[in-house]
């Protein structure tokens, strides 16, 4: 079976900008508007363009970029309201002035964290 080189298979824009880490509507138009193929991603992430540095160090962000720079879930980000993307600098106001639920969720981001590693921990073959 014949298929595309992996090099020329075709991206959605929402598939690429997920992987590019940015926020789909608020990438250029052109972004938007077509697929983009494996080579293009690999030189937008070797020698990314002013739009998507900007992008990358302002914002918006999409969910997955905001609960990780604030160490919680993406659920965690639901359960505290935040269903919006964020620019970096709310995200810095949430960091610096924690509110009850941030605290709570990090908290419980922890206790996962811990489990996890007890649970590998005990997988992991003793010597």
């Amino acid at each position: 079976m014949a298929g595309t080189p992996y090099s020329q298979q075709v991206l959605k824009p929402t598939n690429a900008a997920k992987r590019l880490g940015v926020y789909l509507p608020a990438t250029p138009p052109e972004f938007q508007d077509k697929g983009i193929t494996r080579a293009e991603l690999e030189k937008l992430e070797e020698n990314p363009p002013q739009w998507l540095s900007d992008l990358r160090r302002n914002g918006p962000h999409p969910r997955s970029v905001v609960a990780g720079r604030l160490g919680i879930s993406i659920a965690g980000l639901a359960r505290g309201g935040v269903t919006d993307p964020l620019t970096t600098e709310q995200i810095d106001e949430l960091r610096d002035e924690p509110p009850a639920w941030l605290v709570q969720e990090r908290a419980t981001a922890a206790k996962v964290r811990a489990e996890e590693d007890r649970i590998a921990a005990e997988r992991k073959p003793r010597d």
